[in-house]
């Protein structure tokens, strides 16, 4: 049986191509919960929020909000509130073991229920959400800045509802979307309340920036960050032109997830060395296995999503299996056996 250490030493180390900020400078902000500032225009409008730091290690989503806040914000209306949510695994960032810190106690963007929160469990990620949870509540609309383990194209998550793909589509970036309904092992915060209420108008999307520590993630992050406010209404597009990625918006493409794909155990291992965004032209290919069980794929033309063995253990998604919904879908083909 493999050992999370024989795991861990076969996973590829990718380079610390950017800075990680000081954020100790934003601890203090203006809402009454650390790391949590508010510009407010005066104007009736929306509340919109950009969360960075839901996983500690996701440096790229920190990266923009430092921007933001350093920058300052001139609002045409409305309120904007930019936070860092797991400051505490932030801090103990270490580049020797650097997908440590994703969480301490357990993953923040699992806890995001009533039966969880109003629970007496009781874990710092637990009361780090308890302490954002009244600003979370009045948020009319959110953006969950995210990178990924592993080196693959970005993605937009919209949720399984019909507002959260439409609100993807408006921002137009990044080209793969992806329509789920979350982990089995706990609400993110991108479902938590009216966000996850087809009946609110509360809307949400998280994006998947690139790799943690990649210059491309960090770019990613921060236009998805200027675009959500432009699309919101909240800032004009003239204020942010000159800070916007360069070039042409390319087609958008949605993925519907049907299944994830959790480990019974630790010994759990892919075919072969996927990235995301593969396509097994065939049902029925083995394309992985977890100690004695084979997965194959449930149907023809089944794309992997968001692969990694990098946080491995019984309970935890390793990828989502999902089809692709248009006709016009451009991706890398790859025959698992």
């Amino acid at each position: 049986m493999n050992t999370l250490e024989q795991i861990r030493a076969k996973l590829q180390v990718y380079p610390m191509e950017v800075t990680f900020p000081d954020i100790r400078r934003w601890q203090h902000g203006n809402t009454g919960v650390d790391y949590v500032h508010a510009f407010d225009s005066g104007v009736a409008g929306p509340h919109v929020m950009i969360m960075a730091l839901t996983h500690g290690n996701e440096v790229s989503g920190a990266i923009a909000v430092d921007k933001l806040l350093r920058g300052g914000l001139h609002l045409l209306k409305g309120r904007v509130t930019l936070g860092f949510a797991n400051v505490e695994a932030y801090h103990r960032f270490d580049s020797k073991n650097p997908d440590a810190s994703r969480f301490i106690d357990e993953d923040l963007n699992r806890v995001w229920s009533a039966a969880r929160l109003d629970s007496h469990d009781d874990t710092l990620e637990l009361r780090r959400a308890r302490e954002l949870r009244p600003i979370i509540d009045s948020v009319d609309f959110l953006l969950d800045l995210h990178s990924m383990h592993e080196e693959a194209p970005p993605l937009l998550l919209s949720g399984p509802l019909q507002k959260g793909i439409r609100f993807a589509a408006e921002i137009g970036i990044p080209e793969h979307v992806i329509v789920d309904a979350g982990h089995p092992n706990g609400k993110r915060m991108r479902d938590y309340g009216g966000f996850g209420d087809a009946a609110s108008p509360k809307n949400a999307l998280l994006i998947e920036s690139g790799q943690h520590f990649s210059l491309q993630s960090q770019g990613v992050a921060l236009d998805a960050a200027l675009r959500f406010l432009i699309k919101t209404g909240v800032v004009a597009a003239t204020k942010l032109d000159n800070f916007l990625m360069q070039g042409e918006l390319l087609t958008q493409h949605f993925f519907q997830v049907t299944q994830p794909v959790v480990a019974d155990t630790t010994d759990f291992e892919f075919t072969q060395d996927f990235r995301g965004l593969e396509l097994i032209k065939h049902a029925g290919s083995v394309i992985a296995r977890d100690g004695e069980r084979e997965i194959s794929t449930p149907y023809d033309n089944c794309v992997i999503i968001m692969p990694s063995l990098r946080h491995v253990a019984p309970g935890v998604t390793v990828m989502r299996l999902a089809k692709v919904l248009d006709d016009h879908l451009i991706v890398r083909t790859q025959n698992a056996t």
